[in-house]
């Protein structure tokens, strides 16, 4: 915080002047009023900048858990939202106990930049109202409502609104290009500000009246006995907040150079926020991704930055309200939609793209989702697709090779196997359920063969339904009059075939071998024992020469 303290006070000013008519806005759609959100965005603000895992992120009201609480107070009304933030609160602090942020380095890189590109969508259309100047329309998703507002302004044009938003982009675009350490954003803002009021442009319509003060810590709204009906509720919050506020993290990590955040700490700092906002009447928080890329991209290098825009707001609260409430909407909305434009790394996408058809394909349909549903099911999407298409590609990688095998895998005479009706099977990579059926497939589709020798030692991985069809594989050819041998079970093989009854099957009348070499002998003796076979002739004795050397 020591290391260059002017550009997080000026990053985190410029985020407060963005958050709040954003925490404002989310209060009143959630249904608990402006001043609830303004309590979130202060208090919840600067314990998660305090406690929370980056360096780079600002928590606060966002627009996903505003859809999520609207239901919410439908069902419980405010005091059974508050009770659900506190609630959701404790299970975060739980998760972060558990350990569970760490899981969030599983997903994949195509679903984040996937995510932020659609986010980024989301972002600039949200603020079309305002930068066009009308009032923001009915409707729950952006596309919906981008459309009513278009249709809005060609019905009453607004190009006060059109110019302050347009201009105040432009100049935080091309400013950035030029001075990256100016704070563009701030200077463009208070510039609008200034020409609205000096001209007195009607059409360029300001924030409006903020409530004074934030209300006394109380528990007051607390029903011990409502808590159990609130748990599921409380569950969908922390999951959101949890997931939000991680993916917004990674988000400024991959905006920035050398920061890394803790998730743990990350949930466990989020934990404390929703456990204290609700005390001051404020709703559940998670960490704001375009607060968070604002804050990143007007140059904050740590947490002062976060504790400077919950300072600002707490400041405005009781002090400066006359004075933001005349900062024009529109002017802000071009602030957000610069900030849109520039959460797109076109570099990350363009690589992405070309990478896999794989990652392609996960990167447009979580954008997708992100943009036509939220960003929870975008999220859950992309997840399934990526591991749909992992699950293709492991799978493809498992072999079922028939000797010849290897150069010195086994002596020239037993590469005769072939014409005396033994076949080995080596299994190469997994067997698991992605991969199991052709496999089965493959076995039992084997002609002319009196024996099947399964080497079973470069299998990386099993589980059951891959043993369970191993073992139906063994099933039918025995019911085709074929001997199935098995050589080197692996330990960590032998507890899956072992508990859906293959191992037993393996094992029957000594079927199962330490190495293919014994197997392979094993299963001539059996052919000459049944006649199959001519009879070896039995090797000469030793000579004395011979007999010395062994």
């Amino acid at each position: 915080m020591r290391r260059d303290p002017r550009r997080d006070l000026l990053a985190g000013l410029t985020v407060a002047v963005v958050a709040l008519p954003l925490a404002l806005g989310f209060g009143v759609s959630s249904g608990l009023g402006a001043a609830a959100g303004l309590a979130t965005a202060v208090v919840a603000g600067a314990l998660a900048a305090v406690f929370g895992g980056s360096n780079l992120q600002v928590s606060g009201p966002t627009g996903a858990m505003t859809v999520v609480l609207v239901p919410i107070v439908g069902a419980y009304g405010p005091t059974g939202v508050l009770t659900v933030g506190l609630m959701a609160g404790v299970l975060l602090v739980a998760l972060a106990a558990l350990g569970a942020g760490r899981y969030m380095r599983y997903v994949p890189a195509p679903v984040v930049e996937g995510f932020t590109l659609g986010i980024a969508c989301v972002i600039g259309l949200q603020q079309i109202p305002n930068a066009l100047g009308v009032p923001k329309p009915e409707g729950d998703r952006v596309l919906v409502v981008t459309w009513r507002a278009a249709e809005a302004f060609v019905r009453n044009p607004n190009w006060t609104a059109v110019g302050f938003a347009v201009a105040v982009a432009v100049v935080m675009l091309a400013g950035t290009r030029w001075r990256p350490s100016l704070p563009f954003s701030l200077l463009a803002v208070a510039a609008a500000t200034a020409v609205a009021q000096l001209f007195s442009l009607e059409a360029a319509t300001p924030i409006g009246a903020l409530p004074a003060g934030l209300p006394a810590p109380s528990l007051a709204f607390l029903d011990p006995g409502s808590l159990s009906t609130l748990f599921a509720p409380a569950m969908a919050v922390a999951a959101l907040a949890a997931l939000e506020s991680l993916l917004s993290a990674s988000v400024a990590d991959g905006m920035t150079v050398g920061h890394r955040h803790d998730p743990d700490r990350e949930l466990f700092g989020q934990g404390l926020a929703n456990i204290a906002a609700p005390l001051f009447g404020g709703v559940p928080a998670t960490g704001a991704i375009a607060r968070t890329a604002v804050n990143v991209r007007t140059g904050a290098g740590s947490r002062l930055a976060a504790l400077t825009h919950a300072a600002v707001l707490a400041a405005i609260v009781f002090a400066a309200a006359p004075l933001v409430s005349r900062i024009p909407l529109a002017a802000l909305a071009g602030v957000l939609l610069a900030t849109a434009i520039r959460m797109v790394e076109t570099g990350s996408l363009r690589a992405m793209a070309k990478a896999t058809r794989s990652d392609a394909l996960i990167l447009v349909l979580t954008a997708v989702a992100t943009l036509a549903l939220d960003l929870v099911y975008a999220v859950i999407i992309g997840l399934a697709v990526a591991g749909v298409l992992a699950l293709r590609a492991v799978a493809k990688q498992a072999r079922f090779d028939q000797v010849p095998l290897d150069q010195g895998d086994h002596s020239a005479e037993e590469h005769a196997l072939l014409a005396e009706h033994i076949v080995a099977y080596r299994i190469d990579g997994p067997l698991f359920f992605a991969a199991a059926h052709r496999f089965l497939l493959e076995l039992t589709d084997v002609a002319d063969v009196r024996v099947v020798i399964l080497r079973m030692s470069r299998i990386s991985t099993m589980d059951a339904t891959g043993a369970l069809l191993l073992k139906d594989a063994v099933e039918k050819l025995r019911r085709r009059g074929i001997l199935v041998l098995a050589s080197a079970i692996r330990p960590g093989q032998r507890q899956v075939l072992d508990s859906v009854g293959a191992l037993e099957l393996l094992r029957h009348e000594g079927r199962e071998y330490a190495t293919t070499p014994e197997a392979i002998r094993a299963a001539r003796d059996h052919l000459h024992t049944a006649g199959l076979l001519p009879a070896r002739p039995s090797p000469p004795p030793p000579t004395a020469g011979q007999e010395a050397a062994r």
